[in-house]
């Protein structure tokens, strides 16, 4: 057919009413095939709908399953904690293997629980450090010495098995306490009890008392020798050292190390006791910085060198000697005392005097007598 602008007026010309009643009968004819379009259940899309206005594709019909329940439990079944400890013997664990030691436990029901998170396992504690054999040896029965944490300082400074020794129990059950406390090694610890118990009990009984204090000058301190910037480390800085200044007794008196009021031989007993101990002994007479104490250390040195630099000072003396004797009251007067008794003693003064020159003009040349240099 063809069709034609024409034709279509020729055709249409005489009829305006007709058109416009034709034309509402093909939208209507048109809008019936749309809606019945989308009432029915299409199973193919339309093929020019392309922006997805047309009715949705109607799913298949799901078929429903059906899942099969559990019976009632009966009454005269056993209650669940009686039932499931026979099953937990026979059948192994499902749950997933721990890091933990197998237990020889039942399982809980708590923890298999889905209401109950399963806890945490917790860490095992650190395996507890070994006591050395010089700890097992310094026991309450020696010292009151608790051991303390390792320190580690800044470089070398520090040191392992360390003990606070507060006091030094004596055979007789008393004790020498330790002012204060002192940090040491417990090798150098062990070393101060056993001179303290061996050497100083009988000194100080041989003065008619026994010892209860000893004076810690120092003891650790991380610093290098005599405090000095720049030197090498010292033994305090490693906890091998005590530098002790008295010994206190139960009758008041005070044994100084350094101290020049007492006696002498008592001074050169603790010099030799300390020396045949400890591989360093310093005091007075090795520096200036050891005047008032004495320095203890275990040092351990090349073919087991020591050194014992203490210089036993003798007491000082009640008077001083450089001052004058006094003057007795039978003396005769200084100006008496120096006149000449006779004439024969007055020509003797005067023959010894020079006699003088004639010439002042020769009197140029000065006889000089030679410096002598003062002690200081």
């Amino acid at each position: 057919m063809s069709f034609s602008l024409p034709d279509f007026r020729r055709k249409w010309s005489c009829r305006g009413n007709m058109s416009a009643g034709a034309a509402m009968v093909t939208a209507a004819v048109g809008l019936a095939f749309v809606l019945a379009d989308r009432a029915e259940a299409r199973t193919h899309g339309a093929p020019f709908d392309i922006f997805g206005f047309g009715a949705p594709r109607p799913h298949r019909s799901v078929h429903a399953t059906k899942i099969p329940l559990p019976k009632p439990r009966p009454q005269e079944a056993p209650k669940a904690t009686d039932e499931a400890a026979p099953q937990a013997e026979g059948k192994p664990s499902l749950e997933k293997p721990s890091l933990e030691k197998p237990s020889l436990e039942k399982p809980s029901l708590d923890k298999a629980s889905p209401d109950k998170p399963e806890k945490p396992a917790e860490a095992a504690p650190p395996p507890e450090k070994q006591l050395s054999a010089c700890r097992l040896a310094l026991t309450e029965e020696i010292a009151i010495a608790p051991s303390i944490p390792d320190i580690r300082g800044p470089g070398d400074c520090g040191g392992v098995d360390l003990v606070r020794l507060e006091a030094i129990v004596l055979p007789d059950k008393r004790k020498v306490a330790v002012k204060p406390a002192a940090i040491l090694r417990c090798t150098m610890a062990t070393a101060i009890a056993d001179w303290v118990r061996t050497d100083m009990v009988p000194l100080a009984a041989s003065l008619g008392s026994t010892i209860t204090d000893l004076d810690n000058f120092d003891s650790f301190e991380c610093r290098g020798r005599n405090r000095v910037a720049g030197a090498m480390l010292s033994e305090h800085g490693k906890a091998n050292a005590l530098d002790v200044r008295a010994l206190k007794l139960a009758n008041g008196q005070s044994i100084g190390l350094t101290d020049r009021t007492i006696a002498r031989d008592v001074r050169e007993r603790v010099l030799h006791s300390v020396c045949s101990r400890f591989s360093t002994v310093l005091g007075p007479g090795s520096d200036w910085y050891h005047e008032d104490h004495v320095h203890l250390d275990l040092a351990q040195r090349r073919n087991d060198y020591r050194i014992c630099q203490w210089n036993v000072w003798d007491p000082l003396p009640q008077v001083a000697p450089l001052l004058p004797a006094q003057r007795p009251e039978e003396a005769p007067p200084r100006d008496v005392a120096a006149e000449p008794e006779s004439k024969e003693e007055a020509d003797q003064q005067g023959a010894e005097k020079p006699a003088a020159p004639e010439d002042k003009s020769t009197d140029k040349i000065r006889i000089r007598k030679p410096a002598t240099k003062k002690r200081r």
